[in-house]
This record gives C-alpha cells, structure tokens and sequence, in this order.
C-alpha cells in the first residue's frame, strides 16, 4: 500500500504523467520484490488510476477521464451511423480517421481493410476515395 500510495502521489502532483514506471523501475526506485510491486499496480487499476497497456506498460487514468476501449475497427463502424452515411456516400479519408480516432495510419488502414473484406467499403485506390457499399447490420449492398 505504502508503494501505492506513493506513486498515486506522483500522479497527483506531476499533471503531465501519462504513463508509469515499469515494473524494474517500481522495485528499484522503492526497494520491493516483484511481487509488491505487482500488487501496487493492482491496487492503482482497482482504485482506477491506471490501467495496463499493450507491452507490459501501465497508463495513468484521471478523474473524468473516458476512453472508448473497443477494438478500432468497431469505433470505425460507428463512423457510418454517427455520421449518417447511406450507400454509395464517400467514407473519410485514412488521415481524417486517424486524426479522429487518435491513432497512426497504418493502424486505421488495417481497421478499413477489415471493413472492406466484411463488405462495407468500397476497396480503396491511388486518388480514389472509399465509399459504402452496405451499412453494418444490414444486407443491401449496391
């Protein structure tokens, strides 16, 4: 608790902290074995101060703070109900979502190539721009 405490007073006082230390730094900066060190994160994700990332990483979680945790290619799909797309309308570009969404390109790329296999969307092509072939949930395609 006392390892806890402490790094949720690190939190607290340094605003721009948005990720914790690993698990070696924890042990060596306080001194602790491995696992009490593993049950001060444990007791951070409880609390809701933090939460583990891909990597063996530990984010920190503010007050107030909402993160939509579905897969990307499902946030994606909101896109067309969001913004009220219908059939055979442009889909926004891979630099749009990956602005939207906060994520790389690459990483929205392979979201809207799932989406093209499922269906949705139109394959994409040098200069040429996606549109929606079917909206999700339902069969009509055109």
């Amino acid at each position: 608790m006392k390892v806890a405490d402490a790094v949720k007073a690190q939190i607290d006082a340094e605003a721009a902290m948005t990720e914790l230390p690993t698990l070696a730094e924890l042990m060596a900066a306080y001194g602790v074995s491995r696992g009490v060190a593993v049950r001060a994160f444990k007791v951070l994700k409880e609390e809701g101060r933090a939460e583990e990332v891909r990597g063996g990483r530990w984010r920190v979680v503010r007050d107030g703070e909402q993160r939509d945790r579905r897969p990307l290619v499902e946030r994606i799909a909101d896109v067309f109900r969001v913004d009220g797309l219908k059939v055979g309308d442009d889909f926004p570009s891979t630099s749009k979502l990956a602005d939207r969404f906060g994520a790389s390109r690459p990483t929205v790329a392979k979201a809207l190539d799932r989406l093209e296999t499922s269906g949705l969307l139109s394959a994409s092509r040098q200069g040429k721009r996606r549109t929606v072939l079917a909206l999700p949930g339902r069969e009509e395609q055109s």
